[in-house]
């Protein structure tokens, strides 16, 4: 057992003290997972979805709705369900970060969402051009010094700092986007 901690330590000791300079670590798309997610949720909660609405419309109308009218609701929820899946399927954020020296580093986002699938959630015209326009002219690069803890590697663009752990074999970056989401980038050189 004492064999298999004191291998374990040197194993990280290794990893820690290689240098990160010339390594790239990437993900086609951070949030897949996590819209994955989501979706499912709203997938289970849909008969809740249906509940609330039927419950929404006796309390407006004074009376329970008719089969028709049943169905008209249940029609418009399936169009917003689908209309974000869409969606979803449709969005992407990519990220990279390059170690370019021992304190410098580039993170890069290549935030895309398709015209179809904007098409198929319902965004209108005028929306879906302002959005194409915000997303061209939204910074895609960002230089960063980085200092390494442990297995932590902490990003500092100016602005805002970035935590991100290294998997103890040096393949995997782990961070956050926002609070509640998770993603790994894989070293790729």
């Amino acid at each position: 057992m004492l064999i298999l901690v004191v291998v374990a330590m040197m194993t990280m000791m290794t990893v820690n003290a290689q240098s990160l300079t010339g390594r790239t670590y990437y993900n086609a798309n951070i949030l897949a997972g996590e819209l994955n997610k989501k979706l499912k949720e709203v997938d289970q909660k849909i008969p809740e979805i249906k509940a609330k609405g039927y419950a929404e419309f006796e309390k407006k109308n004074g009376r329970k709705p008719t089969a028709a009218e049943k169905a008209k609701l249940e029609k418009e929820i399936n169009e917003k369900v689908a209309q974000a899946k869409a969606l979803a399927k449709g969005a992407s954020t990519a990220i990279t970060v390059e170690f370019k020296t021992e304190k410098n580093a580039v993170m890069k986002a290549d935030m895309k969402i398709s015209e179809d699938a904007m098409k198929a959630a319902g965004i209108g015209w005028l929306k879906r051009k302002a959005l194409k326009a915000a997303l061209a002219v939204a910074p895609s690069s960002s230089k960063a010094t980085y200092v390494v803890k442990g297995d932590l590697i902490i990003l500092n663009d100016g602005e805002e700092k970035d935590t991100l752990r290294l998997s103890s074999d040096g393949k995997y970056l782990y961070g956050k986007f926002e609070k509640d989401v998770n993603f790994k980038l894989t070293r790729t050189k």
